[in-house]
């Protein structure tokens, strides 16, 4: 185990060891275990923290799929590939780990050692049900659980490596290095069998084997962000795409006209799509599509206009078809329905509609015949006047999906009821987080130093003027060879031990920022998406 020359943390494994035998022959205290415990403690952690950040990945990647199939299709399924290879092969390297846990603490079954803490473990100094798993009777380790783990990581690499294309395959790093050349604490050659698992206590074999799961999790992360980035290379960077219908009014008075904008979301101006509805459907087949009414747009825009002639609920529906960046024509069905009726009331909100819980949300209130007051109520939450503005504040996550406002007007100084109007209820959307600028992609050492500030910055689109500040974050790295460090802030700034880190770190080397938190009008609550960048 001594004189591993791979990494600093496996030569760290291996004067622990050393300095550990050594003490135990002497019968000293076994508190140097604990070094053990700490670093395979810290590798479960890094191991949970990839799962995660892949996992962020993979998603992405399916809404890729999801908008264009056709495109996307070969590269999510290399990515499926990918994740099958990994998940099987963590699957296997567990089953070792519990394993040898079972046979050195002589336990009946896998899954009590599945359950087992390690540093609860009571034979965790033991080598020798170590060793035997391991390494058998051999000499060289061909007889142990070692020459089978040797080739199946030289099979996964080769594997996931098939996956990439050719050209890009020597900027993966897949680590897991079974050629050496591996030295014993003498300067003796050995394999990599021997120099891993020859006389290994059950601490530091378990870490080791924590250790090989990182790399198999860092190797799928690359090779999936390989193939994610070969999409962004064929320019499709949508995050959704969808048709819409933004009506000015669902609801008016006879005489009047229905107007709505429909336009798929993500695309450019300069692009008119090829609209067509009918009236009185809820679905327009695409065997119709030629017989129904074409709509001429501008600017990717096209407006409908139908005329309320008679009152009662009237329903269109349509197809929108345009051509995606990569070229597809892509095809999106619309429906909608409005009511024609006598003046009544007129309720719109302000920025959109949707209430938003935990802020201030504006509505406008008015009642046609000119009342002397209006008298509005609200299902949830409270409303209040402000102005010419009416807000609706102190909505909760009580189970309520929509909130109702109903209105009564005073005429003569008589009440009356002037109807309803249902809005939904939605959280505020997470605030995007930046740094320097910054929340994806490569990012140079120099503009992280100088800007060490996480800043949250809310959605393109959203139209509420709202203010957040990061209260804490976790920032984590890991090297190629596995090591990582999670440092825990409290506020925004980058700490000088992060820069540290920072400063020192190679090119292309990947940070993460993740369990951040924000302040905000609606509180403190923690953002839902990490932040992933790569130094350059």
């Amino acid at each position: 185990m001594a004189g591993y020359k791979e990494t600093p943390r496996q030569k760290m494994i291996g004067m622990m060891y050393l300095v550990l035998t050594a003490m135990l022959a002497l019968n000293v205290s076994k508190q140097l275990m604990d070094a053990f415990l700490v670093v395979n403690e810290s590798m479960e952690t890094t191991n949970e923290n990839l799962s995660k950040k892949l996992e962020n990945t993979y998603s992405k990647f399916k809404i890729q799929y999801q908008l264009n199939p056709n495109k996307v299709g070969p590269f999510w399924a290399k990515a499926q590939q990918a994740h099958a290879l990994s998940n099987n092969f963590s699957k296997y390297i567990d089953s070792l780990k519990y394993l040898v846990i079972m046979r050195t603490e002589k336990m009946s079954t896998m899954d009590e050692a599945r359950k087992l803490i390690l540093r609860n473990a009571k034979r965790k100094e033991n080598f020798d049900v170590p060793t035997n798993v391991f390494i058998g009777s051999s000499q060289d380790g061909s007889a142990g659980a070692s020459k089978v783990l040797k080739e199946k990581i030289e099979l996964y690499k080769k594997q996931m490596l098939d996956l990439v294309d050719p050209k890009f395959r020597n900027s993966i790093k897949m680590g897991m290095d079974t050629k050496g050349p591996f030295y014993d604490a003498d300067g003796n050659k050995q394999n990599w069998e021997m120099h891993n698992f020859y006389h290994t206590i059950l601490a530091a074999t378990v870490t080791i084997l924590n250790n090989i799961k990182a790399e198999v999790y860092n190797a799928e992360f690359d090779v999936v962000n390989n193939l994610y980035g070969s999409i962004d290379a064929l320019n499709f960077k949508f995050d959704k795409i969808q048709a819409k219908v933004i009506p000015r009014s669902s609801y008016i008075f006879l005489g009047e006209e229905y107007q709505a904008e429909i336009l798929v979301g993500a695309y450019d101006t300069k692009q008119n799509p090829d609209v067509r509805y009918a009236l009185g459907s809820d679905t327009l087949t695409p065997a119709n599509f030629k017989n129904a009414t074409s709509l001429e747009g501008s600017n990717g825009v096209v407006i409908l206009k139908l005329g309320g002639s008679s009152e009662g609920l009237k329903k269109y529906a349509g197809i929108i078809k345009v051509v995606s960046p990569l070229g597809d024509t892509m095809t999106f069905h619309f429906k909608d329905e409005f009511i024609v009726a006598k003046p009544a009331i007129t309720i719109s909100p302000i920025k959109m509609n949707v209430f938003y819980i935990g802020v201030d949300n504006p509505v406008e209130i008015s009642v046609p015949g000119g009342p002397e007051r209006i008298v509005p109520s609200i299902s949830t939450g409270s409303i209040r006047q402000d102005g010419k503005e009416w807000i609706v504040s102190g909505l909760t996550t009580n189970g309520a999906r929509e909130a109702v406002i109903s209105v009564n007007a005073v005429f003569s100084g008589k009440s009356k009821n002037m109807g309803s109007y249902k809005f939904r209820l939605k959280t505020v959307p997470d605030p995007i987080i930046k740094i320097a600028g910054k929340n994806e992609g490569f990012i140079s050492k120099s503009l992280l130093l100088a800007s060490p500030f996480l800043v949250p910055e809310m959605t393109p689109g959203f139209d509420f003027d709202l203010r957040y500040t990061v209260t804490s974050f976790v920032f984590s790295t890991a090297t190629s060879a596995g090591e990582g460090s999670d440092i825990k802030v409290q506020g925004n700034r980058l700490t000088p031990e992060i820069l540290k880190v920072v400063n020192n770190a190679r090119r292309n080397q990947r940070i993460w920022f993740d369990d951040i938190y924000v302040k905000g009008p609606d509180g403190t609550r923690k953002v839902n998406t990490n932040l992933s960048l790569k130094l350059n």
